[in-house]
């Protein structure tokens, strides 16, 4: 018998990123956990109205999202437990820019420049609906066609609520056609 737990929000866990974005002239980051897939080349990035990077995402209709692993948590971390308000992160991350002109973060295995295509605000969150322009993936973390992240190499943190916890990625089950077959 299942338990009605009320209304908990239930589709965590989330990959962690890092959003990145030039703010008044200087690279700034964040660590963000409010994900999700909109389309194939969609996503949406939702932060607090509050947090001091928004107004750069809005002002260049562009950022950055890294995805973090374990090697570089502990840095990701310390960029969401302070504001670029009061805090200059432009020095965190060694960055290279990219096309589009956003932060890449050098560490970041898997990094994908954005373009804003809309914002809409729901309950105190600005919330960034961005196309993927480019992903840049190191060698090491993609399939033997070396045309996608290989996520049995690639072990991407996760995010899970409302515990406020880090997850590691799981073992691989098998690919979606292989249970059609049970």
């Amino acid at each position: 018998m299942k338990k009605n737990i009320g209304n908990k929000f239930a589709f965590y866990p989330t990959p962690v990123i890092v959003a990145g974005a030039f703010v008044e002239g200087k690279p700034d980051f964040t660590l963000v956990a409010h994900i999700g897939i909109v389309s194939h080349d969609a996503a949406m990035i939702s932060l607090n109205r509050s947090h001091y990077i928004n107004g750069g995402i809005k002002e260049r209709k562009a950022l950055s999202v890294n995805v973090v692993d374990e090697s570089w948590l502990s840095k990701a971390a310390l960029a969401g437990s302070v504001s670029g308000r009061n805090a200059d992160k432009s020095s965190l991350f060694e960055y290279s820019l990219g096309e589009t002109g956003v932060p890449l973060i050098k560490e970041a295995k898997l990094a994908m420049e954005c373009a804003v295509l809309d914002v809409y605000e729901i309950g105190g969150f600005e919330n960034f609906v961005v196309k993927v322009v480019n992903t840049f993936a190191e060698e090491s973390i993609l399939t033997d066609q070396g045309d996608r992240p290989d996520y049995r190499k690639f072990k991407p943190v996760l995010f899970e609520m409302p515990g406020y916890t880090f997850l590691k990625t799981g073992e691989t089950l098998g690919e979606c056609k292989t249970f059609l077959k049970k």
